[in-house]
């Protein structure tokens, strides 16, 4: 059994409190038996030494008083970080990313283990990879200083640590977010990670054995990593209320996220907002159709639980039929299964009233179910009472006009419940215009994608859409991509300061900053202003000369 304790100035504290682990696939097979021995070991009816093998790791929770300790120590190592010589920051990155590649077995069975699909493990470790990459190491460094000699002077421009920057990853996807933490460190600051109680063990695995040992290779001082397993609500509020927090980067759903946004603003902190996503997927008439059904399936991967998966479809009128038929036969070979079988993509939906909610919904409003829309168990086989598992489910909604009044478009719902709209007929300019439009009317604004041929129409899409922080054509939509962003948004996704999110870039800031040699002040203040005073239409600097 794996066991973390809360991590602080490079040492684990110690508790007499654990959360513990049971694989996922247990929690399957036998559902009561797993709460049983999770309570059991967590109350101490049970003795860990009993445990069985089931039970794959403990993570210690932590308290106020290991939150302050942490803030406190990462503090101090932030002052002496921020000082170091970016190029040897950015080392971190770079072991980060060989230890990555060397334990990426070890990391999917983790997440496994905690109930991710190992193909979708396997994404989000090849996503690490990609957003840790030569490449993308070699884009970011070359936004943080930029040198120039005019004169006697030499000039930069460079990105600064804001400081003690805290995160709270969301509880799907906790170690690939949690893992962003490793540009905030290069970026020169000290982080404090709040593990989730829900799904600590991936983030604390994570933390320990590849950015801890990666920081050390580096020779960052210790306290500019902690991790803690504790409650959100406290956790939030003591960052709120601490003077030694500077940034939150805080995953979560749009309407508290916003409200939160607001409220670090309010604290003299800057928020760091990663919200929910409602992407839009456009298939023009002359799209390869069969690649864009694939893209389009990638809407069921993890039952739609990942922010950044497609949410609505607007397809030419042209191809809707066709399409439809192809994203069908796709969605229904998409099947449940245990998270460590090798075709998994689908994962347990613990709250399914809201998705008969909005399907009912969209429905009564007018759409049209294609397929799905059922509860599933972990055989595929429907099951109304007891399934855990959600069909993925296909909506048609004709028009463009009404379609936002329906929440399972206007909203991201989280479920595996993609709608399809397709435009009314009218020529193809006005279609696409009207499309853009649509796109553009999107409060949401994570990702965005095109699929077509016709270079005017991609050029006319790139023109146009500006919301979104990631704009893709002909391509995966969620696949990772080296330099660009693989998260950051704008409207609900992000707030009023969203966009594509590089967490170096978001939790640095730009300084200026002038190193001269033999200047007169005197003549720096006043020999520019003369010399903009001899500008033509100047008549008295003219007649003195």
């Amino acid at each position: 059994m794996r066991s973390y304790g809360t991590y602080v100035d490079g040492h684990e504290r110690p508790s007499d409190k654990w959360v513990y682990t049971v694989h996922s696939s247990a929690m399957l097979r036998d559902t009561m038996g797993s709460v049983r021995l999770k309570r059991g070991l967590e109350r101490g009816r049970i003795a860990p030494e009993a445990a069985t093998d089931d039970v794959v790791g403990r993570v210690a929770v932590g308290d106020g008083h290991d939150m302050d300790a942490a803030l406190h120590v990462a503090a101090g190592a932030a002052r002496a970080w921020s000082a170091v010589p970016p190029a040897a920051r950015l080392r971190v990155v770079e072991e980060f990313h060989h230890l990555v590649r060397e334990k990426s077995a070890e990391i999917i069975d983790v997440m496994v283990a905690e109930g991710h699909p190992r193909m979708l493990a396997r994404w989000e470790v090849a996503g690490m990879l990609a957003n840790t990459g030569p490449e993308t190491r070699e884009w970011i460094a070359g936004q943080m200083e930029h040198r120039r000699r005019l004169g006697p002077r030499e000039l930069t421009l460079r990105r600064v640590a804001d400081g003690v920057v805290c995160l709270n990853p969301p509880q799907n996807a906790t170690v690939a977010n949690a893992l962003l933490g490793i540009w905030v460190l290069a970026g020169g600051n000290s982080l404090v990670v709040r593990a989730p109680r829900s799904a600590p063990l991936g983030v604390m695995h994570a933390l320990h054995e590849l950015i801890v040992p990666a920081l050390e290779r580096a020779g960052a001082p210790p306290g500019v990593l902690s991790a803690i397993c504790s409650p959100a609500g406290p956790a939030l509020a003591q960052w709120l209320d601490s003077p030694l927090v500077d940034d939150i980067m805080y995953f979560g759903d749009s309407e508290k996220g916003i409200a939160f946004g607001a409220e670090c603003v309010a604290r003299g902190k800057k928020p760091v907002l990663e919200l929910a996503g409602n992407d839009i997927v456009v298939v023009w008439r002359d799209a390869d159709l069969e690649r864009a059904a694939d893209a389009l399936a990638e809407a069921f991967y993890g039952s739609g639980q990942i922010c950044m998966v497609p949410n609505c479809a607007v397809v030419h009128p042209a191809v809707a039929d066709e399409l439809l038929g192809l994203l069908a036969d796709r969605a229904r070979a998409i099947r449940p299964g245990l998270p460590d079988e090798p075709e998994a993509l689908l994962s347990p939906v613990l709250r399914t009233d809201r998705f008969f909610e909005v399907l009912r919904q969209a429905t009564d409003g007018g759409g049209r179910l294609v397929c799905g829309g059922r509860r599933l168990d972990v055989h595929g086989e429907a099951d109304d009472m007891n399934g855990v598992f959600l069909e993925p489910t296909v909506v048609r909604v004709d028009g463009l006009k009404g379609a936002r009044d329906l929440d399972v478009v206007r909203h991201e719902t989280f479920f595996p419940l993609l709608p399809v709209v397709v435009p009314e007929q009218r020529p193809d300019t006005e279609l696409l215009d009207a499309v853009m439009a649509f796109t553009n009317a999107n409060e949401y604004g994570l990702r965005n994608s095109l699929w077509a041929e016709d270079e005017g129409v991609i050029a006319g899409y790139l023109a146009a859409v500006r919301g979104g922080g990631l704009l893709k054509v002909n391509d995966s939509h969620i696949g990772f991509l080296p330099l660009l962003p693989t998260h950051g948004g704008t409207g609900l996704t992000g707030g009023p300061g969203g966009e594509a999110n590089f967490p170096l870039l978001r939790t640095t800031h730009l300084q200026g900053v002038s190193v001269a040699r033999g200047v007169l002040p005197r003549q720096a203040v006043f020999g520019d202003a003369r010399a903009e005073a001899a500008l033509p239409g100047d008549q008295n600097e003219r007649k003195r000369h």
